[in-house]
């Protein structure tokens, strides 16, 4: 695998875990974060989309698939900038923005790698 594979495989096991806290222990995932507890079902389908998008980046990491590689970067940026507007509006607690700090510097780590690749 090279190096913007594997940073895209291992983002997918990020968000395997992430959705799997979403989906089976939401409220304690949820406190970690200082995000409000809920008892709504939302946040368990939220959970199972992570696990499904989670699904593709690791198969694409997997696999190599360099076109997919590419638009994980744009699809990260965009969640960090949508992320961090949502903690500026006050739609969410300031740590959200920290999920999407990770999300940033994955993409930050596959953009650079397929840079060096080229």
């Amino acid at each position: 695998m090279t190096t913007a594979a594997k940073s895209v495989y291992y983002f997918g096991l990020y968000l395997y875990a992430t959705g799997c806290g979403l989906l089976l222990v939401p409220n304690k995932f949820l406190g970690l974060f200082l995000l409000p507890e809920t008892n709504e079902v939302w946040i368990r389908v939220a959970g199972i989309l992570v696990i499904c998008i989670g699904y593709y980046y690791h198969r694409t990491g997997a696999g190599n698939i360099k076109e997919m590689l590419r638009l994980t970067v744009h699809a990260r940026c965009f969640v960090f900038l949508a992320f961090l507007a949502l903690v500026v509006l006050k739609y969410a607690a300031i740590p959200l923005a920290g999920f999407g700090v990770v999300d940033l510097l994955g993409a930050l780590l596959t953009w650079t790698a397929l840079k060096k690749e080229k």
